[in-house]
């Protein structure tokens, strides 16, 4: 495996860099078997998901915009010991298409790199950055979104590179 890069400054220019190698390895991976894809990519993340310490970086709690669902708001206003109205209030907007979503960026609840709701946080905190999730052929897209802001992604990204042995011709 590669030696990690964790230096959030150094991804995001690895990133701007590597715009066009990106876009010819999603066209690349479109020809790839799904099921042998989604294994590999399955394999690195549990590899190398805990070598990265997420609470070091916060990146994502400081540039994903959150969905929330009814039973996720409830629960949170348990936690924080307020009712669901002034949770609604108070962090709360909803879409035109009415789906509720966190109405600040970064999120409320992020202090210090760590979320002050860990424990009952939001079911898309808690998939992010979704490199379990089958069919990552089809995601690739979003996943290349969050490649110049998430460790994980990035090292999952370029380690799967170099297995499959990609290069820019």
């Amino acid at each position: 495996m590669l030696a990690l890069l964790t230096n959030l400054h150094e991804i995001s220019i690895q990133a701007t860099a590597k715009i066009a190698e990106n876009e010819t390895f999603r066209a690349y991976l479109q020809h790839a078997d799904t099921d042998i894809l989604d294994e590999k990519v399955h394999t690195l993340n549990n590899q190398i998901t805990p070598l990265i310490d997420c609470t070091a970086c916060g990146n994502c709690c400081r540039q994903l915009m959150i969905n929330v669902t009814t039973a996720e708001l409830a629960e949170v206003a348990t936690t924080l010991q307020i009712s669901t109205a002034q949770f609604e209030d108070e962090y709360i907007e909803k879409s035109q298409q009415g789906k509720m979503i966190m109405n600040s960026i970064p999120c409320h609840f992020l202090g210090n790199n760590k979320c002050s709701i860990y424990t009952n946080r939001f079911t898309e905190c808690r998939a992010f950055p979704h490199l379990d999730k089958p069919n990552f052929k089809g995601r690739l897209f979003g996943t290349l979104m969050h490649y110049g802001m998430c460790p994980i992604v990035y090292n999952v990204i370029e380690t799967l590179k170099v297995q499959l042995q990609f290069k820019i011709v």
